[in-house]
């Protein structure tokens, strides 16, 4: 969850009649002040209407629907008698583990004297071990990805047709990833939008975003809350003018810097982002590698192990990165320019967190060159550009891998099956 220390607003949580186990919960996380995506979009939502909020990542926008549904399910209790498993009264539906992952991590806090449920449902995790909380447990709030939320209304091991509020996030992300059609299933599911609060969010909007969430919401409210900067104004940019065989020694050189505390590799395809990391393992480098075909567990330990700092740098596609909210990231390097200016925009973001400088270095070969104009007409500003210099031009201290062809990736394994369970309805 994101709130800053020097707040940009006079809004404080205290001032929005919360519940007391909420707020207390709120005062222990150490927020005080709203961020402005928070003090724009609470006042609506805590009179449940229905918003449509467009914000980046890092705004605050988590806290401010989650605290948005714990402050109903404080409002309107539903007696113990009436409450079973299987019936979520929240769906917080997110196009990535790492995110969904994040957003329970966060409304776990938030939950913590209040007594309500946090039921995580996401794919490349234990199956068998979800669909047994989805039997047993009540589940106030639920949060999942689309793909393994889709296995279990199948299997009728939930129902969403009690639900009171449907939230959903980086709605722009779930439509480059495909997931609409089964958001759609999803939907279908639901509580009808006129009897629930909707909470859409998303980065950007475009005409299929929008067209989205007119269909999915109900006379909502519209909050757009512009970055201060596209670009973290504490990130210091500069693009590297290298050729294809440059890149591999210069990134390695550059790992070497003692300033080099955390660092982040982006690269357009998985297959670049495994054979970018095998090399760097090559040179010595403490590297691990983030992408959708690595089984979740992993990934989560890999995560905590470059929290903690026993890997230095990860390797990392644009979607894998999306889920990575660590400090201290010092520095972001984009081996490949992207194709979208938007993403280039998401992975410098990675670093200059949370009050401190952050640091980018972009590669521009021959192949990707094309892609700067696009990138500085988005963010208004001309990147600084350079040639490196001798040190890290230096040799690599083993020779670089030699390969013929490129490996393909893995096939990842189908979805496990659930059992039916016997479904009971409330009165």
């Amino acid at each position: 969850m994101t709130s800053d220390p020097k707040h940009t607003g006079d809004l404080r949580f205290s001032d929005l009649n919360l519940d007391k186990r909420l707020l207390d919960a709120i005062t222990a996380i150490g927020f005080e002040y709203c961020t402005p995506i928070q003090a724009e979009t609470l006042p609506w939502t805590l009179a449940c209407e229905d918003l449509i909020g467009q914000a980046q990542t890092g705004t605050g926008k988590t806290a401010a629907f989650l605290i948005t549904a714990i402050q109903s399910l404080l409002e309107t209790p539903v007696p113990e008698k009436d409450r079973f498993a299987s019936e979520p009264r929240v769906l917080a539906l997110a196009p990535t583990r790492e995110l969904a992952m994040q957003i329970a991590k966060d409304a776990e806090q938030l939950c913590k004297h209040t007594g309500h449920n946090v039921v995580t449902v996401v794919g490349g995790m234990n199956y068998d071990k979800q669909r047994d909380q989805l039997q047993n447990e009540i589940v106030d709030i639920l949060v999942a990805t689309p793909g393994r939320l889709i296995d279990f209304l199948g299997s009728q091991d939930v129902f969403l047709d009690q639900l009171d509020i449907l939230i959903l996030d980086e709605a722009d992300r779930m439509l480059d990833m495909g997931f609409i059609p089964d958001v759609k299933r999803i939907i279908r599911k639901c509580t009808p939008k006129e009897e629930r609060q909707t909470l859409l969010f998303s980065a950007t909007f475009n005409q299929d975003v929008l067209n989205l969430a007119s269909m999915w919401t109900s006379n909502a409210e519209f909050v757009e809350i512009e970055p201060e900067q596209k670009t973290a104004e504490r990130v210091e940019q500069t693009v590297y003018l290298v050729g294809e065989d440059e890149k591999l020694p210069v990134l390695v050189n550059f790992l070497k810097r003692p300033e080099v505390e955390k660092a982040l590799v982006f690269a357009n395809r998985r297959d670049q982002c495994r054979d970018l990391e095998e090399d760097l393992r090559n040179q010595g480098v403490k590297v691990a590698l983030m992408s959708g075909e690595i089984a979740q567990n992993k990934r989560l330990k890999t995560l905590d192990q470059f929290k903690k700092g026993s890997i230095q740098v990860l390797v990392a596609t644009d979607v894998a990165g999306r889920g990575i909210h660590v400090n201290g990231v010092t520095h972001v390097f984009n081996y490949n320019l992207p194709d979208n200016a938007e993403d280039y925009v998401h992975r410098i973001g990675r670093t200059g967190r949370a009050g401190k400088h952050g640091v980018s270095i972009s590669f521009a070969g021959e192949d990707d060159s094309f892609a700067l104009p696009a990138i500085e007409t988005y963010i208004s500003q001309k990147l600084k550009t350079a040639v490196p210099d001798e040190s890290l031009m230096a040799p690599m201290e083993n020779p670089p891998i030699t390969r013929k062809r490129g490996r393909r990736p893995q096939g990842s394994g189908g979805r496990g099956q659930g059992g039916r369970n016997q479904r009971q309805r409330r009165n």
